[in-house]
């Protein structure tokens, strides 16, 4: 199953237990964007940065890794704290975007620290391939699915702290890998629905509300395997969610 909230990330994690999620793999803000002017990004304008584009503090780190047995961090070469977590850092991994040299205003290439034991790995895509962005940070449905195929087993249950466009979900989907996930701004966590709902078959959402969306695998709901529990475990934290937002609706009224 997956599931995606509109909510602050903290306030999933901390429904959780301690490694509960096989692997978190996050995309938080580098607290760079607001800094830099890029042509690329028209469509994105300063202010809109300047609202999320805000580098998550040692809280956020010490809960992500609180929660999952192991983690890929995109931005990984601004959190320098990461690199102290461990004496021996091997696993980190490139995302070589096809830049040519002379665009000096666009990175070649994006890195994700890991704290996975294995060696460091490139992944080779085109960054043109990834066009008709609906968020500034997007990275393509081919990269996620690459990274699930490296470094995620089947009935694994995989994190995102910051699903901005939705490409994680669709991957996850695909590989059969159950995700939880959430978004805290409303206009892309509805962006990221419109984007999931394009490709993904009708019958396979199971909620569909403001604050809470989900999705089940062919027959999840009906067999006794692994799916069938991890279906059951993702239903009650939605169950939870969806109690403790209608708790703050009404405290808001």
């Amino acid at each position: 199953m997956i599931t995606i909230t509109r909510e602050n990330n903290m306030e999933l994690m901390a429904r959780y237990p301690d490694n509960y999620f096989d692997l978190a793999i996050v995309d938080p803000p580098y607290g760079i964007l607001n800094k830099t002017k890029r042509g690329g990004d028209y469509k994105f304008n300063m202010d809109e940065y300047s609202q999320w584009d805000v580098k998550p503090n040692d809280d956020y780190f010490n809960e992500l890794l609180r929660v999952s047995k192991n983690q890929i961090i995109w931005g990984g070469n601004y959190f320098g704290q990461l690199w102290l977590k461990s004496e021996y850092n091997k696993g980190f991994i490139i995302w070589d975007k096809n830049q040519p040299e002379t665009l000096n205003n666009f990175s070649m290439a994006e890195m994700a620290w890991s704290s996975l034991d294995k060696p460091s790995k490139i992944f080779r895509f085109s960054v043109r391939k990834n066009r008709n962005k609906i968020h500034p940070t997007q990275k393509p449905v081919e990269l996620y699915e690459w990274l699930l195929k490296m470094y995620a087993n089947q009935g694994d249950k995989i994190l995102d702290t910051h699903l901005g466009s939705g490409t994680i979900a669709i991957a996850c989907y695909n590989a059969g890998l159950s995700l939880t996930a959430c978004e805290i701004s409303e206009t892309y966590y509805l962006k990221a629905l419109d984007k999931i709902k394009e490709v993904i078959p009708e019958s396979a959402i199971h909620t569909n509300d403001l604050d809470a969306f989900s999705l089940t695998f062919p027959e999840q709901t009906k067999s006794k395997n692994g799916l069938y529990k991890q279906y059951q475990e993702q239903v009650e934290q939605l169950r939870l969610f969806k109690e403790e937002r209608a708790k703050y609706y009404a405290g808001v009224r």
